[in-house]
């Protein structure tokens, strides 16, 4: 597992953004105008890695990388190999709430 932590992981999703960006050898305001995010928005985010995740999404849209962020959040689902598998795996799945506070 790979400790990093969320400031930097903000910082690397920046430059990442911005090395595509420039390999699409597109301007921030080209980017910004394709993507519909401002471009005040886009220089903070490549400066200091702070962004929404919607705008976040909408330059991802157009740089690349959408569908892979959407693929690598799904959940692993199990892979069973018989119906007793899937049996037993029913029984030991509690539901769990949040506390309420």
């Amino acid at each position: 597992m790979l400790f990093v932590s969320s400031s930097k992981a903000q910082k690397k999703l920046a430059e990442n953004i911005r090395e595509r960006r420039l390999q699409m050898e597109l301007t921030q305001e080209g980017l910004a105008e394709r993507s519909g995010v401002s471009l005040s928005t886009l220089r903070k985010f490549e400066q200091k890695g702070s962004i929404s995740l919607e705008s976040f999404l909408k330059l991802l849209s157009v740089t690349g990388g959408l569908d892979e962020i959407v693929t690598a959040l799904k959940p692993n689902k199990p892979n069973f190999k018989s119906i007793d598998e899937v049996l037993k795996a029913d029984e030991k799945i509690t539901k769990k709430r949040g506390r309420k506070k």
